[in-house]
């Protein structure tokens, strides 16, 4: 990997800042919550990445934002990058004049601009020794409960690699129905599905104003919001750009939604050269601050939703998930109720005593087959590789010990 310039030293200043405690309200927050992130997302719109004028990819600048990158890989954050600009590529590529294009048109200007798209951001991340992968998504695939874990697996594995996912909407197949209609909600959506702790929105705005800045001389910037009220939301109304489909209004959605799923979130200006170095130096941004953290909004969902079965563990599973630990098919030793991978099931002592609850990470079928196996035995049971846990620590609540109760938890089947 590449060695820190100057300017990629003001990176690593802002990860010593973030190690304080608390961050009072003022222009520094941004720039400390960048330096706190442990899992950042980025999201790039068009009117940054493609020229209005030419059509062409702002290379150089796009180059910049690699080493910016580079430079959070280097001290230890995981990185992505939700990306638009396909259709605005493919568009000039295809002859398509300015203007709105019939649904068939956008779909085939994606189709030939992704290619261009994908191959841009691993020829800039390349030199810093980092590799890109192009994630496709559409809305579906943030709902669907099987494909939602299918996708946050796929990203937490290339994560895990220290590669940089480039993700992008899925504009060959999206229909109306369909489509997120921008790309900052699906920002969104993909922080909450990776574990993200940090957003960042690169605008041609550096944050929330009271009104529109370039139309109302008196507007004023806010430096940190703590909630989004409707007062709040009145702020964003007509805010937006030619370039992209996201205006100040569907920003304000998107922070609704990280904020909620416990993902912070920064509005600030990435027109400049080296945005996130400028960020971490202290440039104008706003800060949407999260309302709980990543795993705790994970595992509030969790405990809410009604278990479809039971996973029944041994005491020493009891005791290692007590612990924090994943259950593991060794420590399961029966599996009660019909349920898919991704389902809530409660999570049972021998005894009936209820530990937690969890999501399943095999059916019941499934995990029925491999209850009581050790790792390497899953794989004869299955017929194909296994998952190393029925259900992984991130995915399981468990209950304070004096909650723990007798009675058997409820399910769709005994009510």
């Amino acid at each position: 990997m590449a060695s820190l310039s100057a300017d990629d030293g003001a990176l690593s200043r802002a990860a010593e800042q973030g190690a304080a405690s608390a961050v009072a309200p003022g222009a520094g927050a941004s720039s400390a919550a960048l330096g706190q992130c442990s899992r950042l997302v980025v999201k790039i719109g068009s009117a940054l990445l493609v020229d209005a004028a030419t059509g062409k990819l702002r290379r150089e600048w796009l180059k910049g934002v690699a080493a910016d990158l580079a430079a959070i890989r280097a001290r230890g954050a995981e990185v992505m990058v939700v990306s638009s600009g396909s259709i605005a590529l493919g568009r000039r590529v295809l002859g398509f004049r300015r203007g709105a294009l019939a649904l068939e048109q956008a779909q085939a200007a994606a189709a030939v601009g992704q290619i261009r798209l994908a191959q841009a951001y691993a020829e800039v991340l390349e030199p810093h020794g980092l590799t890109a992968a192009q994630v496709l998504l559409t809305l579906d695939d943030t709902r669907e409960r099987r494909r939602y874990l299918n996708g946050r697996a796929t990203l937490r594995q290339l994560l895990g690699l220290g590669v940089i996912p480039v993700v992008n909407e899925n504009d060959t197949v999206a229909t109306d129905e369909i489509k997120f209609g921008d790309n900052d909600r699906l920002a969104a959506r993909v922080a909450l599905m990776a574990g993200a702790d940090l957003l960042a929105l690169l605008s041609d705005v550096d944050g929330l104003y009271t009104a529109d800045p370039r139309r109302d001389p008196e507007a004023t910037r806010f430096d940190v919001v703590d909630r989004i009220n409707p007062s709040i939301e009145a702020m964003g109304a007509g805010v937006g750009s030619d370039a992209g489909s996201g205006g100040m209004r569907t920003k304000l959605l998107a922070a609704k939604t990280a904020t909620r799923g416990g993902c912070a979130m920064i509005i600030c200006k990435g027109e400049v050269d080296r945005p996130l170095t400028a960020l971490a130096e202290g440039a104008p941004a706003t800060l949407f601050r999260a309302e709980v953290s990543p795993l705790n909004a994970r595992k509030q969902w969790i405990a809410g939703m009604k278990p479809m079965g039971r996973l029944v563990v041994d005491a020493g599973a009891a005791r290692a998930l007590l612990r924090g630990k994943s259950l593991l098919p060794a420590g399961l030793r029966a599996v009660e109720g019909g349920f898919e991978r991704g389902d809530p099931v409660a999570i049972v002592t021998e005894a009936g005593v209820s530990v937690g609850a969890a999501l399943a990470g095999y059916g019941d079928a499934e995990a029925r087959a491999v209850a009581g196996l050790h790792s390497r035995e899953v794989e004869g049971a299955l017929g194909h590789p296994g998952r190393v846990e029925v259900a992984h620590s991130d995915n399981i609540v468990i209950w304070e010990a004096g909650a723990a109760r007798a009675a058997p938890a409820e399910t769709e089947e005994t009510e």
